[in-house]
């Protein structure tokens, strides 16, 4: 096989890697904490619903919560235990914000339930009992977007899927749990590549690697060769920042330049982290749910570095813990990367899907934020942009409120958040958390934007019924009137016929009573009006 031209996407950094500290010992299974605090939102999408009660005894992989509408993603029990409540809880933002959790005591023992069938000869199933395995199973993408893979398999209609790409790259600083995955668990990874290349008819599947990460691609090519399967291809890749960028990272080793307008999936290939592969082929095969994922715990912070085999609601503290806890001189806590994570107010929070890594820097690698100054449009932000976007001119229409302008003409929503720009900045501008609130308030108006439709439709449908039971009433009055209109004239003498005869007896019976009384009054006023007589 002819060795694979690869080539350069446009801008990108060479920050320094940090990998060794943590990637140096192999994956350690974290023990179970004392309670595990799980997000009903732990994807995008609709967070999901609540099927089980407090005080309600569960099972290890038992659903805890149903996926609520398409791009939703179901909850599953970590472990056996004890449901103490479903309520709000600090989860992972930088805000520091509440959601809606579960919350389950483990009991220790650690009894499962079989969640699925397990379907070790998965090309013998249909590629739609399988995509709808992978939604039942709670399975996101656990690079970081986690968008439910489900949803994902579905590509765009009318355009058939190529080539299957698993991003193995890992181009964030300090985050080492792929690296160690790919080391650790190889065959796992290309066996789902395979169910993926199956499930959307896929010709070829590459699985893409920084050229950092040696051993990981020695283990993948043996595992390859072990599998014999020549539509499988490791390719290593140079490492720059952020070739983990899935059309980066399809342009680097295809060629294939997808615009910013364009998804991946309507120029036929098919993206998925090799954790998420492995997720796929967990639930696939073995016919489990994901429940835990690897976490790199890092940085000068932290006493011990390393990856660690975790229960998805595990707070990180309890996880911190594990891993030798906090150096005495420790400043800050990153959730992700330097690049494209954020500091966290606290670390009484949950390990979700999204989580890959906990750092922990040191006071000397955290100083304090520059304070931002003026934009001196010295356009190294746009150099250095990977999307090709203009950070300096999102900049301005964020700032000013144009947010519209900044989604339509300047592609805000293209921004991978890969965290260049602000590194680049001389001026220490905060660009990325700029353009993080100019998405949010763009979210938040088209939410509010479709609650009003939403209203105005119920108000109309509320009009539209109130309307029609007025006709209705108006209707049914007009009948009645007409039925007593009838009545009337069917009980009334015919003109010129006299008198109408009694309709019953009770009629002829007044009528016979008012003659005789009649009778009566006239006998006596007679008596009255006749002289009396003399006898005289």
């Amino acid at each position: 096989m002819s060795e694979r031209i690869l080539h350069r996407f446009p801008g990108g950094l060479h920050p320094e890697q940090h990998k060794s500290e943590s990637n140096g010992t192999p994956i350690r299974r974290a023990a179970l904490p004392e309670r595990l605090i799980l997000p009903l939102r732990q994807h995008i999408g609709q967070a999901a619903k609540p099927v089980v009660a407090v005080g309600e005894r569960v099972l290890r992989n038992q659903r805890l919560a149903q996926a609520e509408g398409y791009v939703s993603a179901p909850v599953h029990a970590p472990t056996s235990g004890m449901i103490l409540a479903i309520e709000e809880h600090a989860v992972p933002h930088p805000s520091g914000l509440s959601a809606p959790c579960i919350v389950l005591q483990p009991d220790g023992l650690d009894e499962g339930m079989r969640a699925f069938e397990p379907w070790p000869d998965f090309c013998a199933v249909s590629p739609l009992l399988l995509r709808e395995r992978v939604r039942e199973a709670g399975i996101v993408g656990l690079g970081g977007a986690v968008f439910p893979s489900a949803v994902k398999l579905a590509g765009t209609p009318g355009t058939p899927i190529h080539t299957v790409v698993l991003n193995g790259a890992e181009c964030e600083p300090y985050i080492s749990c792929d690296d160690r995955l790919m080391r650790e668990r190889a065959d796992e990874v290309l066996r789902g590549g395979q169910i993926l290349m199956h499930v959307v008819s896929a010709e070829r599947c590459l699985v893409g690697v920084e050229d950092n990460k040696p051993e990981a691609i020695a283990a993948l090519r043996e595992a390859a060769r072990l599998l014999g399967d020549a539509r499988i291809e490791i390719v290593a890749v140079p490492t720059i920042y952020p070739s983990g960028g899935e059309k980066q990272l399809i342009h680097v080793m295809t060629g294939e330049r997808i615009s910013r307008e364009t998804r991946t999936t309507e120029r036929g290939f098919l993206g998925q982290n090799v954790g998420t592969a492995v997720a796929i082929y967990r639930a696939v095969v073995h016919g489990e749910p994901l429940t835990r994922r690897i976490v790199t715990v890092t940085g000068s912070g932290m006493a011990q570095p390393g990856n660690w085999d975790v229960p998805l609601g595990m707070l990180a503290c309890d996880l911190i813990e594990q891993a030798g806890g906090y150096r005495p001189d420790v400043a800050r806590l990153i959730l992700g990367g330097p690049m494209m994570g954020f500091a966290m107010p606290s670390d009484e929070v949950p390990v979700t899907k999204a989580a890959n890594c906990l750092l922990a820097l040191a006071s000397r690698d955290a100083p304090a934020d520059p304070l931002p100054m003026p934009c001196i449009r010295c356009g190294k932000c746009a150099e250095a942009c990977p999307v090709e976007l203009q950070p300096q001119q999102l900049l301005w229409d964020a700032r000013a409120g144009d947010f519209e302008r900044a989604e339509k003409r300047d592609s805000l929503f293209e921004c991978i958040e890969c965290g260049i720009c602000s590194a680049v900045c001389p001026s220490h501008i905060p660009l990325v958390q700029y353009f993080r609130y100019a998405k949010t308030e763009i979210w938040q108006r088209e939410r509010d934007k479709d609650k009003a439709s939403q209203a105005k439709v119920r108000f109309d449908v509320r009009n539209a019924r109130i309307e029609r039971e007025k006709r209705e009433r108006e209707a049914m009055l007009a009948r009645k009137r007409a039925q007593l209109a009838a009545q009337k004239a069917t009980a009334e003498p015919a003109p010129g016929e006299g008198e109408a005869a009694p309709v019953d007896d009770k009629q002829r019976a007044i009528r016979e009573a008012m003659e005789r009384a009649r009778a009566r009054k006239a006998a006596i006023q007679g008596q009255a009006e006749d002289p009396p007589v003399d006898k005289a």
